[in-house]
């Protein structure tokens, strides 16, 4: 259902506007290949019915989250299906910590003042764990795809850090929620200039 409507409303723009835009179709949640390799066939399937019904075919692009430790693992194989990664860095960060954000606010405080982790993990991101493995994702899904479209989705993408961090590792994008925008584009900016 979401694919249709985001297919009949690029169809809908390039008619009213002339120009095609291509829409990016994000997958969640995988953990291996064979999960994008099937729900892209559902993409291109629901994309044809689409484009039938309108008369108009556009290029688009199947990608999918790495939200599990397995997913950045396993980037190598899931980058012969998918276009892009957005990292979520959100879920990575509570899969491979073992941590619900929603339940460790009442105890992540100490965590920090007794020195287990040098900030909250869920504010800005942990480079020397999550990191590795958003490093990892990354230079797996470029030995498949070179030209693979990678980023980082979530409240890391607005954290000056986590910002500097992505630019280390050559991300080409941050997304954050609109409150947290004019700070991402700052420090992007730095640390791009820092580059």
């Amino acid at each position: 259902m979401q694919a249709r409507a985001i297919f009949e409303a690029a169809c809908d723009v390039a008619k009213a506007q002339g120009e095609a835009i291509v829409p990016e179709i994000m997958i969640p949640l995988v953990s291996t290949k064979r999960e994008v390799e099937i729900l892209k066939a559902l993409v291109a399937r629901v994309a044809g019915q689409v484009f039938t019904e309108k008369g108009r075919t556009l290029e688009y692009m199947v990608g999918t989250m790495i939200e599990l430790p397995r997913a950045a693992l396993m980037a190598n194989e899931i980058a012969e299906e998918a276009h892009f990664f957005s990292f979520g860095t959100n879920d990575l960060t509570q899969t491979a910590l073992g941590l619900s954000r929603d339940d460790s606010g009442r105890f992540l405080g100490a965590y920090v003042e007794n020195g287990i982790f040098p900030r909250d993990p869920f504010v800005s991101l942990d480079i020397d764990g999550v990191g590795q493995l958003v490093e990892l994702g990354a230079v797996r899904g470029r030995e498949t795809r070179c030209d693979i479209k990678l980023g980082i989705c979530g409240e890391h993408g607005g954290d000056p850090a986590s910002i500097a961090f992505c630019e280390t590792i050559g991300l080409d994008y941050v997304s954050a929620s609109p409150y947290r925008v004019p700070i991402a584009r700052l420090a992007a900016a730095q640390a791009a200039l820092a580059e």
